[in-house]
């Protein structure tokens, strides 16, 4: 009986200290963060200048309209 008891301590105390060193005693990999740096937005000119053509050709057409 007072083996038995040893034995299960004994296998007890391993299964404990076993798995408080499971990750090893290696160093720590940290990896850099990975940055995504977005390109600037070249801004056109025909955002303004085809709205300002279509303005200009619904006033014409609507000057130029015969009411006769």
């Amino acid at each position: 009986m007072r083996i038995t008891k040893t034995l299960i301590a004994a296998a007890l105390a391993t299964t404990v200290a076993g798995s408080a060193i499971a990750g090893g005693f290696a160093a720590e990999v940290v990896e850099a963060p990975v940055v995504v740096v977005e390109p600037e937005v070249q801004r056109s000119s025909w955002g303004i200048v085809l709205p300002l053509a279509a303005l200009a050709l619904l006033i014409g057409l609507a000057v130029s309209t015969d009411n006769s």
